[in-house]
């Protein structure tokens, strides 16, 4: 190490290393203009200071993975994240004329300022408070003038306790107090933002190594320092507050008057005698000092080693892959007239932002996505099946954008698990269905077996066959319903969506414009329709279901879960529209008069569909009756 180094790091030195030469080179005294070439001697203008480094900060020094010379910043000389910082005396400085304060003196404070906030209107001594517990000073008014000086236990007056004055506000000449241990603080946590790195905000901690039982003293700051200064002030904190429970009262003399507040004092002429700070001084005919006991020692800096910063690793601002989903209802819990959002991507951002408006300016941020979904295409067709049973058919193959599947028992199915939509990727246009099996055949690539389709009651959108391209989204924790209002269902919004890090027109976001029906508001289909032709006419019978509690089986009959219970029916013939009855059971007959009337005489279609008051009708169940002529 360079002679009188102790090895730490000191931006302070560098600072004042510059400061010095510059400004004695800037000097014309002492850079004068050479009357042969008619210029400075030295041009300051073409004057370099080594080292700026081009690698870009704080990606070095931390990523020493690619850089290994990134654990010499520490005792180096780089200027990348230094030359920003401020002297703490131009700090100070510039807070006490700020308040009006000119008539300081700040030649005695030493150290630099990485970063300081003050966030509130406040006073000047408000905003001094947070550096002179940092960096350990003292303010001292001395004839007019604000001093202000470091704390480091050096230049202490020996004073001898016999020529102290007599005061009658003393017992005895020297007055010693000491705090109960109980009191003491024997844990100090530190919060502060971290430099050198992504300024989060860590903690560091100094605890003492006698007692576990002290109380702990939790304090944050809004400075910028590295970890190794956090721990520094903690330590130092700890140790003044242990030693500062020593105080002591005396009167001085008159011929002692020079002392005042600041100064260090040893009540013994004893070289190793303790040493302590007068804190406060009452004048009269003589002074009454208050002072605090002080070791040299807590205001050395340790040697403590530098922890590398977390480095986080650099995300490409690349498009995500938004999906909305229009479901019904899972479990009841959800807010029915809500679609649900899954947003994927790779590389992944750490969260994506959903930017909302009626039209394509003018956008609020609606929602912020956590989780990135399991989301995929597929390459081989589902054909349609029956719901309610296991499709045993050939294995779905699913290429993933990004994430894993996992096979569950079918008991675990049963139970809800491996839920999944597949879909055109509309918002509206979605099948339900369960698997039990996912078996890995290449990277991202799975094939799904084992299946119940139709679920939820998505069997009336189930095509005759789901192409290959389809669109599959895992129904898992990861994807969230949007906070969509109730009175904007069916409206068109404008969405734009992307990495939640960037401002919504950064070209990797997505605009979509979507309306939905809010789904979880759609009754289901009736199921078991069937007819019973007579002379009189077709009589017609269907069961209902439920999208709310109608899996208990232990009642009469499942919930309604509508207003009222209404269906609406409509006769087809050759695709027209011959006959539309809006009714009250699940029961209907086409009489005779009724398909005379129609001009119906051959084979027909009936559809039925519950009706919500809010929703309007449901998906049809269908069936065709009678034999064309």
């Amino acid at each position: 190490m360079p002679a009188f180094s102790n090895g730490l790091r000191d931006d302070y030195i560098q600072a004042q290393y510059l400061t010095a030469t510059l400004g004695y080179w800037s000097d014309p005294a002492v850079n004068p203009v050479s009357h042969i070439y008619g210029a400075r001697m030295l041009d300051l203008a073409n004057a370099y200071v080594w080292a700026w480094d081009t690698r870009p900060f704080p990606t070095f020094p931390n990523l020493q993975s690619q850089w290994d010379d990134g654990k010499n910043y520490a005792r180096g000389h780089w200027l990348n994240g230094q030359s920003g910082s401020r002297t703490l005396a131009s700090v100070v400085t510039e807070i006490c004329h700020g308040a009006g304060v000119t008539d300081i003196d700040v030649s005695r404070l030493h150290g630099v300022v990485r970063g300081y906030v003050i966030e509130d209107v406040t006073n000047a001594r408000s905003a001094l408070q947070p550096l002179m517990l940092r960096y350990g000073f003292d303010a001292i008014e001395r004839d007019g003038q604000l001093r202000f000086q470091m704390r480091n236990g050096y230049g202490a007056v020996a004073l001898n306790p016999d020529h102290l004055a007599i005061s009658r506000d003393l017992e005895g000449a020297v007055e010693h107090r000491r705090e109960a241990e109980a009191e003491m603080t024997g844990r100090v946590r530190l919060r502060f933002v971290q430099s050198d790195a992504d300024h989060d905000l860590v903690a560091e901690e100094a605890v003492l190594p006698d007692d576990k039982t002290h109380s702990v003293s939790v304090n944050e700051m809004p400075l910028s320092m590295t970890r190794a200064e956090g721990r520094q002030t903690a330590e130092r904190w700890l140790s003044e507050a242990r030693a500062s429970r020593d105080t002591v009262r005396f009167a001085l003399p008159p011929s002692q008057i020079h002392l005042g507040a600041g100064d260090l004092v040893r009540l013994s002429e004893v070289e190793n005698s303790p040493i302590y700070r007068i804190d406060r001084l009452e004048t009269s005919d003589l002074q009454l000092a208050e002072a605090v006991r002080v070791e040299q020692g807590v205001y050395k800096a340790s040697d403590l080693r530098e922890d590398a910063p977390t480095v986080k690793p650099y995300a490409a601002p690349t498009p995500l892959l938004p999906v909305f989903l229009d479901l019904p209802l899972f479990t009841g819990a959800e807010i029915p007239h809500a679609p649900y959002l899954a947003v994927t991507g790779d590389p992944w951002p750490g969260a994506a932002a959903v930017y909302t408006s009626s039209s394509d300016e003018a956008y609020a941020l609606g929602d912020i996505v956590q989780g990135q979904a399991i989301v995929g295409v597929t390459e081989t067709p589902l054909y349609r099946a029956s719901a309610g049973v296991w499709d045993e058919g050939s294995a779905l193959r699913i290429k993933l954008v990004s994430g894993q599947l996992e096979s569950r028992t079918r008991g675990s199915v049963l139970n809800g698990l491996n839920l999944a939509a597949i879909g055109d990727g509309s918002p509206g246009n979605w099948e339900v269905f369960q698997f039990s099996d996912a078996v890995l055949e290449a990277p991202g690539v799975y094939a799904l077996s084992g299946r119940l389709r139709g679920q939820l009651g998505t069997d009336a959108l189930m095509p005759d066959v789901w192409p290959d391209g389809s669109v599959f989204v895992l129904l898992n924790s990861q994807i969230q319903q949007t906070s969509l209002m109730r009175n904007e269902r069916r409206m068109a919004k404008h969405y734009r969506i992307g990495p939640v890090d960037r401002s919504y027109d950064d070209p990797s976001f997505q605009h979509l414009i979507a309306s939905f029906d809010g789904n979880g508001l759609r009754p289901y289909a009736p199921v078991h329709l069937k007819v019973q032709s007579g002379l009189s006419g077709d009589a017609l019978s269907w069961i209902r279901r439920a999208r709310l509690d109608a899996d208990d089986w232990s009642g009469l009959e499942i919930p309604l879960g509508e207003e009222t219970e209404s269906y609406l029916v409509r006769i087809r013939a050759d695709g027209t529209l011959l006959r539309e009855d809006l009714i009250a059971e699940p029961r209907w007959t086409y009489s005779s008069t009724m398909k005379a009337a129609d001009g119906s005489t051959g084979a027909y279609e009936v559809e039925v569909a519950q009706v919500s008051a809010v929703y309007g009708p449901g998906p049809s169940t269908r069936l065709l009756v009678g034999q064309s002529a």
